[in-house]
């Protein structure tokens, strides 16, 4: 399966657009293939957006948010594939160039989606966080509420592998499947530990871990395995410092013996079985 954008590669893409898109105005909503994994509102965006001058870019776990004139928020989830990029409007559109934010001083904001399961929405700012999409997310992990005393109440009465309940979205956002992996390597917890298991130490290191992960991973521009790049077009790096996934059958950097591949509710979990016991 390939990698989804996580957290990292959407921080990256909101940095990257952030200097360029504030204060322009969005001059007009196209839309070629509405049909994403929802359809995309396009008269809504046309009334709700156009027209309107772009105030702040913002993300919400693996959310980007564009916040306009009036106290609307543009949404836009990237899928498995999708791009988003700023390119000047004499470029031809993208082969999946499926909506686009035309802008002003002739440049365009375009997503490019060939599996088509991204999303573009509208939404009030203020009902952001009632909004379905929203309203059962969990902290972020980059924020001050984040730490192993958080996740050591929130796996209170559970049993489930602790890959499987850092991937969960109500407990922590934005963390996937590759950063599960790297943290806990990081962390010398094995995946498949249950979360009853996990001692308040552990939890602690798991989160510290976790945090020097995802910052690392947002310094080294995101993780490029097949699609992502930033909004000016540059991949991510942070793929050359992985040290757990993707590495099954290489040495552990720390002991030598080989990595191993294992399945976890669908998704291929990497760790070492010397140093993640």
């Amino acid at each position: 399966m390939p990698a989804v954008p996580e957290l990292p590669e959407v921080e990256v893409l909101r940095r990257s657009l952030e200097p360029h898109v504030v204060g322009r105005r969005i001059v007009r909503v196209e839309a070629v293939q509405p049909l994403l994994r929802e359809r995309v509102p396009v008269d809504e965006l046309r009334i709700r957006a156009g027209g309107r001058r772009i105030v702040a870019v913002r993300r919400r776990a693996k959310y980007l948010l564009l916040d306009v004139e009036g106290g609307s928020t543009v949404v836009v989830h990237l899928g498995m594939s999708g791009q988003l990029g700023l390119v000047p409007e004499a470029v031809p559109p993208a082969r999946h160039e499926h909506v686009t934010l035309h802008l002003d001083r002739d440049e365009r904001l375009r997503l490019s989606d060939p599996r088509r399961f991204g999303l573009v929405f509208v939404v009030g700012t203020d009902d952001l966080p009632a909004d379905r999409h929203f309203r059962h997310l969990g902290v972020e992990p980059l924020s001050g509420r984040f730490g192993g005393e958080l996740l050591r109440a929130a796996a209170r009465r559970r049993r489930a592998p602790v890959k499987t309940f850092l991937m969960d979205s109500r407990v922590v956002v934005g963390i996937g499947n590759i950063y599960a992996s790297e943290s806990l390597y990081r962390a010398g917890i094995h995946p498949c530990r249950s979360v009853a298991r996990i001692s308040a130490e552990r939890w602690n290191r798991l989160a510290a871990a976790v945090v020097k992960v995802l910052r690392q991973a947002i310094g080294e521009g995101g993780t490029t395995l097949n699609d992502f790049a930033d909004g000016e077009g540059k991949k991510g790096y942070f793929q050359v410092s992985l040290v757990a996934y993707g590495r099954a059958g290489l040495p552990c950097g720390a002991c030598g013996r080989p990595i191993r591949r294992r399945v976890q509710a669908g998704r291929s979990t990497f760790y070492c079985p010397r140093c993640q016991r």
